[in-house]
């Protein structure tokens, strides 16, 4: 099997930001779940979400700075796990996933209906 750069694994699929970010998010959940990931490689998703409510940030006193730090520690904390992932532990889940999705993607559905103008009438 050939083995693809890791970095070619998370490419945009085409279906807009919030698709794709919940595509990564189940990605890393079913990540977790997967014995064949080193439980300390599971420590990193979770350091970084335990940043979020640790009482110091890396900068104090910013107001505004002090969030986008804990957005760039958590982004950075996922994104590091999903590179440190065997290459073909991600592709596997990925193309489940990516299956999933074209199973209930309901874009190709048509529905049949009828629009009528209905106007106010006053007595």
């Amino acid at each position: 099997m050939a083995k693809k750069p890791s970095s070619d694994l998370m490419k945009p699929t085409g279906g807009g930001v919030f698709r794709d970010l919940v595509l990564r998010l189940k990605l890393i959940l079913r990540l977790m779940a997967d014995k064949r990931i080193n439980p300390l490689l599971k420590v990193l998703p979770i350091a970084s979400l335990a940043y979020l409510i640790w009482p110091i940030d890396l900068i104090m006193g910013l107001p505004g700075v002090s969030a986008l730090d804990d957005a760039a520690v958590v982004s950075l904390g996922m994104y590091m796990f999903v590179e440190f992932c065997p290459a073909e532990v991600v592709q596997e889940h990925l193309e489940a996933l990516r299956s999933e999705r074209h199973n209930t993607d309901l874009d190709d559905e048509v529905v049949d209906g009828e629009a009528i103008d209905i106007e106010d009438e006053k007595p």
